[in-house]
């Protein structure tokens, strides 16, 4: 098996010890991103749909870093503080993947790092 840590140089960084992604036997595992700002390094928390966008710009941000696109996505993880927002999400999330629509769970949890509202992952196939 071979395994490469993908961390972008400009992108987000890691807020704990782990990498932004991994890349092993042509798949990309993109680790949970949140909404910070790679060029701040603060919080984006304006509004839910910020979050969601920064969130999203951050995963497509990992992804192209590892060698694919949100096109090569197979896989998504959304994990959100408050699942009446799961429509809102939807709308923004549909945005960015249109129709690839990768295989995807989205589940409420009672919190996530940093105090954010929303934390997704994804795993991709690297076109060779």
């Amino acid at each position: 098996m071979s395994k490469k840590l993908i961390v972008p140089e400009t992108g987000p960084k890691a807020v704990g010890p782990y990498s932004p992604a991994v890349e092993a036997n042509g798949f990309l595992f993109v680790s949970g991103q949140i909404p910070l700002d790679p060029a701040s390094g603060e919080l984006v928390l304006d509004s839910f749909e910020a979050q969601v966008r920064r969130t999203l710009e951050n995963l497509k941000s990992v992804i192209e870093v590892g060698g694919a696109s949100l096109k090569d996505v197979v896989k998504v993880g959304i994990f959100m503080t408050d699942i009446a927002r799961f429509g809102d999400l939807n709308a923004i999330y549909e945005e960015y993947f249109g129709e690839s629509r990768p295989a995807r769970a989205t589940v409420q949890v009672a919190a996530l790092p940093k105090g954010v509202e929303v934390e997704m992952d994804a795993v991709a196939v690297i076109p060779r």
